[in-house]
């Protein structure tokens, strides 16, 4: 597979289904956003942490798969595509680490360790994420509400594992000053 096509050279991209869009589409936003934030989980591992790291590795697949469901404007049924399995998943994840921790009793600032912080940060990109999936959705494109209720999900487990890193690295949480 070359590296280079010059097929993109005038502003344009094939999806999945080779139908060309813009590069500037909201479907190229949306998995380009998840393509940056599965590059940002990279710049994470290692964390120090095995059991988070191999949660980040899964999720670093799972974000493939996020992608090629967005690329996707008319799936197959053997075409990779985010279901319930996968937000299930980080659900649990966020479950078990929620026992590690002490409740939350207020908003907290997105600071700690280097693996808290870029965690928080990632945090953050999930969420842009989720927004131009949602934008995608909002233009009555096709697309899997599964992938949407992942990324809202995912945010909340990168808060959690955030939190569990900076807490293992003895960080103390920081309230944001009113």
């Amino acid at each position: 597979m070359p590296i280079y096509t010059g097929r993109g050279d005038e502003g344009k991209t094939d999806l999945r289904d080779m139908s060309r869009v813009s590069k500037a589409s909201e479907r190229i936003e949306a998995y380009g956003t998840v393509d940056e934030l599965n590059a940002l989980l990279g710049t994470i591992r290692p964390t120090g942490h095995e059991d988070v790291d191999d949660k980040l590795a899964t999720v670093q697949n799972h974000l493939h798969v996020v992608q090629a469901d967005l690329a996707n404007p008319d799936p197959e049924d053997d075409d990779p595509q985010v279901g319930p399995e996968h937000v299930e998943l980080i659900e649990t994840w966020i479950d078990e680490y929620d026992e590690e921790l002490e409740p939350l009793t207020s908003f907290i600032l997105p600071t700690g360790s280097d693996s808290g912080a870029a965690l928080h940060h990632a945090r953050a990109v999930s969420r842009r994420a989720e927004r131009r999936a949602v934008a995608l959705w909002n233009e009555d494109e096709s697309i899997n509400a599964d992938a949407v209720q992942y990324l809202n999900r995912l945010s909340d487990g990168l808060f959690t594992l955030a939190r569990v890193v900076n807490q293992r690295d003895g960080e103390v949480e920081e309230a944001p000053q009113y």
